[in-house]
């Protein structure tokens, strides 16, 4: 072999250890989102430990992404992915909907922060060993895990005071509860990787896109904690539509 093939071949070697590289350097960020986000919140710092968890959904879609788009997807990716997720969308919204008012509640507050973690572990196993499984791609079964905790980070970053007293704590207990039990549910969250608004034209879901990113930075409390609901409401409005179609009679009973 000669010099220059020499240098070819090293350097394409450090080029595809960088490509996969590249994904884990995502997850690396993710993992920071959700250990910085439980720094800021034990602080008592909640308007800055929310987004956290927002940036650690967006790095969470892009390693995954990345994977896939350049072909070094790996069960060390997978694995690694999973026990980061486990942190910045466990961990981190537990402990921060606790300093936000669980922390009110004693023994129960704990006991609704541990529950909410141990719902977004079982979610992510699950998820893990249906993802080679004939499922429809269209759905998740059970809620995202960042999309649960989507939900307790948008509506305390909206509201970013501490809840005094029992009767305010409760509202702690819901941001986490109900996410909790929809993760571990069995019921249907669409996924926006095969959705089809019907669109030929690139340009125009580019177009809807920036009017989104538009929208968030104008006034990213109002619309985060829209977007948190209204993803978290969608799967019972699909379930209602369904059956509701269901129930209609067909043309030869009609």
């Amino acid at each position: 072999m000669t010099a220059p093939q020499q240098v070819s071949d090293s350097h394409n070697k450090q080029v595809r250890r960088g490509m996969y590289l590249l994904p884990s350097l995502f997850t690396v960020g993710n993992l920071f989102c959700g250990y910085a986000c439980v720094m800021y919140a034990m602080r008592g710092d909640l308007a800055t430990a929310a987004p956290f968890i927002g940036i650690a959904v967006i790095l969470d879609l892009l390693d995954g992404r990345i994977a896939r788009m350049t072909g070094t997807t790996s069960a060390f990716g997978v694995e690694f992915d999973s026990l980061a997720d486990v942190v910045s969308f466990g961990v981190a919204p537990a402990v921060l909907a606790f300093a936000w008012g669980l922390s009110e509640l004693g023994r129960w507050g704990w006991t609704a922060g541990f529950l909410y973690l141990t719902a977004t572990a079982i979610r992510l196993a699950r998820f893990n060993i249906q993802t080679g499984a004939q499922t429809d791609k269209r759905y998740f079964i059970g809620m995202p895990s960042p999309a649960a905790a989507g939900v307790p980070a948008a509506t305390i970053y909206f509201y970013p005071y501490p809840l005094i007293g029992t009767a305010q704590a409760m509202a702690a207990i819901a941001v986490v509860v109900i996410p909790a039990l929809l993760m571990v549910s069995t019921i249907r969250f669409r996924s926006f990787k095969t959705l089809n608004l019907g669109w030929d034209r690139a340009y125009i879901k580019l177009l809807g896109f920036a009017a989104l990113i538009v929208v968030i930075a104008t006034e990213p409390r109002i619309a985060l904690v829209i977007i948190a609901y209204t993803y978290l409401v969608s799967a019972f409005v699909g379930m209602a539509i369904t059956r509701l179609r269901g129930r209609r009679p067909s043309t030869s009973e009609a």
